[in-house]
């Protein structure tokens, strides 16, 4: 009996995957929690409760999945530090997949970190099995995208809307100059995007582009990350870690959300930037720095600078060159686009065919506000290539009503009339051909003869 259960146990260890997990929280009983649970399946589960030493053990140990907690600190309950250090993790490491661990009051925050590319969050205390299912999909997606390695592509759409295109245009010219460059526009609309365009076409290209969002910087942090610390400057500095304008040397930083600053720490950010020098905590030495200044915003700055809550010095140092992008309602030509670029990112991600559109749901969508912009685009059609199984996507699979469409008071523009304009074009397309005419709008003929009849279109 024994022989037969050392046996057994031999087995289960041997299915163990080789796979190497990595868990983050400031809770020692959470860590040995998910400690106990994970290596039940996996080979190798590391634990930390400092989040300011996972760069360095994601490189030491090859990590895969990334099991990251959104609070670690008493008193700051808002998941701000969680998303940074997200984000710090997929800068560095963009292999690595990362589950985010929160509370039922931070489910907000976690959702936000799935728009920005965690691959799901979990609720504390969790459901064990739960936990084990989701690391393993985890693992599996990662090594999916070790065996298949996608070919370089755009990272970007970029359109072909006049607005865009001049946009872009600018920006091209601007990215051979030094010049600090100001993006606006409405969240979504893919300032990132922009900011990193302008790094690749200028000659810093081949050096470091910093990505800082600084709207999710919690302000007692604001000092170290930016300028860096020296050891013994405050308890946890236990060595020098140089900040983040220091590690864009060379290259490109960009300033996410500079609007979200307090005007407190404007003054030593203005100092930064105008002097091209920046002083670590706890040191009084100058380091000088070689970085081009990227700033971007959806807030109206100058009526800011107006109501005295961002400094005029600062927004003028900073606005060298401005650079605004359109909100997607205001580029209606680049829909179509855009859809088809993210239909064949996603059917590539999730190892699908490219969906087909339902009739006239191009028409329709160009009836829709945007408010997400781009974003909400993306999200939008992610959402129906997962859920959608082999039948054209239509406004349900995208979470669109006829309710949340602009109900036009021109009759001209009404979606019946663009339904009937559609099948009259298809028609004299097809000489009247029927059977054509109803393939080409995804039609049966049945269908195609009900609408016939609703629209009163004469045919040959």
């Amino acid at each position: 009996m024994d022989i037969v259960r050392t046996e057994a146990y031999s087995l289960i260890i041997m299915k163990k995957i080789q796979s190497s997990i990595l868990v983050v929280d400031d809770q020692d009983e959470v860590l040995l929690a998910a400690k106990l649970i994970l290596k039940r399946s996996f080979e190798h589960v590391f634990t930390l409760n400092d989040p300011k030493k996972i760069l360095n053990f994601i490189s030491e140990h090859q990590i895969e999945v990334l099991l990251l907690d959104m609070n670690f600190r008493v008193g700051y309950e808002d998941g701000k530090e969680g998303i940074y250090r997200f984000q710090e993790v997929k800068e560095h490491f963009p292999h690595v997949k990362i589950i985010l661990m929160t509370s039922y009051a931070q489910i907000e925050r976690a959702v936000e970190g799935i728009k920005l590319g965690a691959i799901d969050y979990m609720m504390k205390p969790w459901d064990n099995e739960k936990l084990l299912e989701n690391v393993k999909q985890a693992v599996q997606q990662f090594r999916r995208a070790q065996r298949n390695p996608k070919e370089v592509k755009s990272s970007f759409y970029e359109g072909v809307s006049e607005k865009i295109k001049e946009t872009f245009r600018i920006a091209k010219r601007v990215a051979i100059t030094d010049a600090n460059v100001l993006v606006l526009g409405e969240n979504g609309t893919g300032k990132y995007v922009l900011a990193e365009y302008i790094h690749q076409q200028s000659e810093r290209k081949n050096g470091p582009f910093v990505h800082v969002d600084l709207g999710s910087l919690h302000e007692n942090l604001f000092e170290s990350e930016l300028f860096g610390y020296a050891k013994g400057a405050f308890t946890d500095a236990k060595q020098d870690k140089p900040g983040r304008f220091e590690a864009a040397n060379g290259g490109t930083i960009f300033l996410d959300e500079i609007g979200n600053v307090p005007l407190h720490l404007q003054t030593k950010l203005l100092q930064v930037i105008q002097s091209k020098k920046s002083i670590r905590l706890g040191e009084a030495k100058l380091r000088d720095l070689d970085v081009r200044i990227i700033t971007a915003t959806n807030k109206n700055l100058s009526k800011a600078v107006e109501q005295q809550e961002f400094r005029e010095d600062l927004f003028y140092r900073i606005n060298t060159i401005s650079l605004e992008i359109p909100a997607l309602r205001e580029r209606p030509e680049d829909l179509e686009g855009m859809i088809h670029y993210f239909l064949t990112e996603y059917a590539e991600k999730y190892q699908t065919q490219v969906p087909s559109l339902e009739p006239f749901l191009l028409e329709k969508l160009q009836q829709y506000n945007w408010p997400g912009n781009i974003r909400e685009l993306q999200n939008r059609i992610e959402r129906a290539v997962i859920m959608t199984d082999q039948e054209p996507i239509g406004l349900n699979a995208l979470g669109i009503s006829d309710s949340m469409l602009i109900q036009f008071e021109n009759k001209d523009s009404t979606l019946s009339n663009l339904e009937k304009t559609k099948i009259e074009q298809t028609l004299i397309k097809f000489q009247g051909n029927i059977s054509r005419t109803a393939e080409e709008l995804g039609l049966t003929r049945q269908a195609l003869y009900r609408k016939l009849e609703k629209y009163q279109i004469q045919t040959k």
